[in-house]
């Protein structure tokens, strides 16, 4: 199956195209956009109008296996934290702070990891080129290509927890102050997941999942030993080390991963790269337009993590701390007065 759809992106060039710097992003992908808006003659509507009819393939069933799945997550993770986490929670005697946030942390690392595993054997485990040759996400592309049962498998478990994470957002996480940018991410990436597979865009979005889930499956890993240090115990300098090289990790990969790696390979591929291939190719600037909207996000959360390096360089800082939580000693914003969904107790700061 892989090398079937490895035999469709062998129409490019014979070897990888070198990884761009900054600057080529920049120059060629500015300059590609400026061709194409050039090209659009009413502003690109009736363009769209005639992409969206003529490139766009996603059945009904397909859009309710979709929305089946977000309530089946929501579902299997309502079990999992009254049967399992907070069971573990309790077990463990943690502290009821630690208690309370533990079962949404744990949730998240089960998710991430598995599916960051599974992207990470699909670019690397098989015939997909896609990794060391991002160009290639967009040779040989066709309107209602069929999409690879692996790939198609990818797309609708991150699809539907996506639509998950919305409801979870608002009605079962931990209220922070950046949950409100969460969930315009949560809603993007859903955005972003279901309309290129509808336009058959999922080569590079299967690059896209790799290079963002290691750094929630490093930021979670992190706060889950952060709890279990906490206790007193045989293992708790294990815990502590482990959270601090989670930590340190998770800081690295965030600017590698997300900063590094995603612009030069996909920003480079949907913004210049695209248009080589497929000089007429659909709704380049929608995609392009929330690709750089994550990009910002990116960046956005990224200086939380250099807030937290500030903290710990100037001695302000003993313990790691999410310095997205509130204050316990601080006044709760209004979001706050709701029971906490999946902890042990009622106060959504912690």
């Amino acid at each position: 199956m892989a090398a079937a759809a490895a035999a469709g992106v062998a129409a490019g060039p014979a070897g990888p195209e070198p990884m761009p710097s900054y600057a080529q992003l920049v120059q060629r992908g500015w300059g590609s956009a400026l061709a194409a808006a050039r090209g659009c003659a009413d502003g690109g509507w009736g363009l769209a109008r005639r992409g969206l009819a003529e490139h766009a393939h996603l059945a009904p069933p397909e859009l309710l296996l979709l929305a089946l799945g977000a309530l089946g997550w929501t579902a299997l993770r309502a079990a999992a934290t009254a049967r399992l986490f907070r069971p573990l929670a309790k077990r463990c005697r943690l502290q009821p702070r630690d208690a309370a946030k533990l079962p949404e942390s744990a949730w998240k690392f089960l998710f991430y990891l598995g599916c960051w595993s599974y992207s990470a054997y699909l670019l690397f485990g098989t015939d997909y080129p896609f990794f060391h040759d991002p160009p290639s996400t967009f040779y040989g592309w066709t309107p209602g290509m069929a999409v690879p049962r692996d790939i198609g498998a990818a797309y609708l478990l991150q699809g539907s927890f996506y639509g998950h994470s919305i409801y979870a957002t608002l009605c079962m996480d931990a209220w922070r102050k950046d949950s409100l940018v969460m969930l315009l991410h949560h809603v993007v990436a859903l955005v972003l997941i279901v309309a290129s597979y509808a336009f058959r865009y999922h080569n590079v979005g299967i690059l896209v999942l790799f290079l963002h889930d290691i750094s929630d499956v490093q930021l979670e890993f992190t706060k889950l030993n952060t709890y279990f240090k906490a206790r007193d115990g045989p293992c708790r300098r294990l815990h502590a080390l482990l959270a601090n090289l989670g930590c340190l990790s998770f800081c690295l990969s965030w600017f590698w991963f997300r900063l590094y790696w995603f612009p030069l390979k996909v920003l480079y591929a949907t913004s210049h790269s695209s248009l080589v291939s497929v000089p007429d190719i659909p709704f380049y600037f929608f995609f392009n337009s929330l690709l750089l909207l994550l990009t910002a996000m990116n960046v956005y959360w990224f200086l939380y993590i250099i807030a937290f390096a500030a903290k710990v360089l100037m001695g302000q800082m003993n313990e790691l701390t999410d310095l997205r939580e509130y204050d316990p000693a601080a006044p709760k914003p209004s979001k706050a007065e709701t029971p906490l969904r999946n902890g042990l107790v009622k106060d959504k700061r912690f």
